[in-house]
């Protein structure tokens, strides 16, 4: 996929706590090929939902995105599912 399509990677998060440093340092080792990120949770005054939603518009070949989605696959509680959107 080149740069003018659209792949939309979501990334449902059980356990924030848990599981934040290892998918933000995933993140960042893939940061040149995020367009966009979006992070969705729910609040309610002070309470912070344990889980969230995590959406990124990926712009890189196949393989690499691959790469990515495989690692944070092997995290206990992420569960990833794709979309792609070509030109």
């Amino acid at each position: 996929m080149d740069k003018r399509g659209h792949r939309i990677v979501g990334v449902h998060i059980t356990d924030r706590v848990q599981t934040v440093p290892d998918v933000q340092r995933i993140f960042t080792e893939y940061g040149c090929y995020i367009r966009t990120r979006v992070g969705l949770h729910e609040v309610q005054g002070s309470y912070c939902a344990p889980g969230g939603l995590v959406l990124l518009d990926m712009i890189c070949e196949d393989k690499v995105c691959q790469e990515m989605v495989a690692k944070l696959k092997a995290i206990p509680g992420i569960d990833v599912q794709q979309m792609a959107f070509e030109d």
